[in-house]
Parts: C-alpha cells; sequence; structure tokens
C-alpha cells in the first residue's frame, strides 16, 4: 500500500470516527442514534433511579433490541395499519396532555409560603386538646342505658365493648377510639365527650346517627401535630395536585362544548 492511499484511508477513518460515535450499533444497516439511549436514560433519571454504568449498557441492549424489532414490525406493514395509526394518535394526546399539566405546574409552583400558610390553617382547626375515648355503640337506647348500668356496678369497659360494641373498629380494641381532636368526631359524641372529666363515663347514652354510644373520656393532653418540616412535602404535593385540578375543571368550564 503506497503512502498516498496510507492517507487516503487513514483520512476516511478519522472522518468517519464522530459519525459512528454518535451511533450505538448499526442494525441491517441502518443506524441506531446514541440520542434513543440519551432520551430513554433521561426517563429513567427523570423516575429517580440512578442511572448506572450498568444501567446504561442495558439500556444500550434495550434500544438496540427495540430497533431489532421495530425493523421486523416495518418489514410486516405493521406501521401502517389502523390500528396503529390509532394507537399512535391516542398515545400522542396523552403525552402532549401531560406536557401540559407538566408546563401548568413549573410555572405555578407551590412555595414553600404556600405550604407554610396551609400548615397554620391545619394546626389553627386542629389545635387545642386531644381526647382518648372509649365507646361501645349500640343499636337501641335501652341497651346502652342497660350497659352505663352495668358499667357503673363494676362491669369491664373493654370486656363489654368486645361483646357489645358493634364498631369493629373500636369494639375489638375494648371501645378504645386512640388519641383524636374533638372535630374528628360527630358533633353530638364530641359535645358529649368534651364535657366529661378525665376518667369519667358518660351517665346517659349518646345519640348519633350510627346508634347510641356509651362515652367515656380516658384522658386528655395538649394536640400533638407534627412540625412543619416533617410535613411540607406532603402539603406542597396536595396544594400542588389541588392547583392542577382546578387549572383542569377551569379548562372545562370554559370550553365551549357543543
Amino acid at each position: 500500500m503506497n503512502k498516498h492511499l496510507l492517507a487516503a484511508v487513514a483520512a476516511a477513518v478519522f472522518c468517519a470516527a464522530p459519525a459512528f460515535a454518535q451511533n450505538v450499533a448499526i442494525v441491517n444497516g441502518k443506524p441506531v442514534p446514541k440520542t434513543r439511549v440519551d432520551a430513554l436514560a433521561a426517563q429513567i433519571a427523570k423516575s429517580g433511579r440512578p442511572v448506572t454504568p450498568d444501567l446504561t449498557n442495558q439500556i444500550k441492549d434495550e434500544v438496540i433490541a427495540r430497533e431489532i424489532f421495530m425493523q421486523e414490525a416495518q418489514r410486516r406493514g405493521l406501521d401502517a395499519s389502523d390500528d396503529f395509526k390509532t394507537q399512535m394518535e391516542l398515545a400522542r394526546q396523552t403525552i402532549l396532555i401531560r406536557e401540559l399539566f407538566a408546563d401548568y405546574q413549573k410555572k405555578n409552583p407551590v412555595t414553600d409560603a404556600d405550604a407554610k400558610a396551609e400548615y397554620d390553617k391545619y394546626v389553627a382547626a386542629n389545635g387545642g386538646k386531644e381526647y382518648r375515648a372509649r365507646h361501645i355503640l349500640v343499636e337501641k337506647e335501652d341497651q346502652a342505658k342497660a350497659i352505663i348500668a352495668s358499667l357503673k356496678k363494676g362491669g369491664k369497659f373493654e370486656d363489654i365493648a368486645k361483646k357489645q360494641s358493634k364498631d369493629p373498629g373500636s369494639g375489638a380494641n375494648g371501645g378504645d377510639l386512640d388519641w383524636a381532636t374533638a372535630n374528628s368526631y360527630v358533633p353530638e359524641f364530641a359535645q358529649a365527650m368534651v364535657a366529661l372529666k378525665k376518667g369519667q363515663l358518660a351517665d346517659a347514652p349518646v345519640r348519633s346517627q350510627f346508634g347510641f354510644h356509651v362515652i367515656r373520656l380516658d384522658d386528655v393532653r395538649d394536640a400533638q401535630l407534627p412540625k412543619f418540616e416533617e410535613v411540607k412535602g406532603q402539603i406542597q404535593q396536595q396544594l400542588a395536585q389541588q392547583r392542577l385540578t382546578q387549572f383542569q375543571d377551569d379548562l372545562r368550564t370554559k370550553a365551549k362544548v357543543e
């Protein structure tokens, strides 16, 4: 090989190298661009999964496999079918709508101040006292009165609750309702509960939409609320979803649908 031919080969290799570097493979003569690997890796990274070297190699294999399968589908003419075109249109709509919502949320972020204001509203509504009460729920007032009489004679609240309460959740736990604020309960129940002293049994049954309650207040404490930093992320997610839902509702309201 003379020096002119060597120079020509070297020049050809040098010029071809950058183009080849942009492809991860050549499948049946068709280049598979590296941009496909980058796009798939970006989607995985967006989901929060780290793109490690091993995962990058798996992505390359996946991209090459997709090209092989796509070529075969095209060879069979599947990309020209009505079903394929319908699915592509639905996919286009889904992606475009998703981009719309992502664009709205990007331009309307929930700030720390927004989250703090929502937290302060929650504290105002749920602050104060928490109550740990027990109850026995029955259908008839006479049943409830009989239970109160039995308790005043020394009957054990927990045992009676397990046997007679029709509230399956608390009944199995001896009537225990755990710690909760007064506004966690229906008004009739809450009003009777907060009037009791610690350890006191209500003298009369309390009627609500659920039936008749026999109530005992076991303890009272200042409300134990989570700190703002502990729930800030959750509040921001909830506010973001609320705003997105309102955005969707506004678009539906403004649209002229005939």
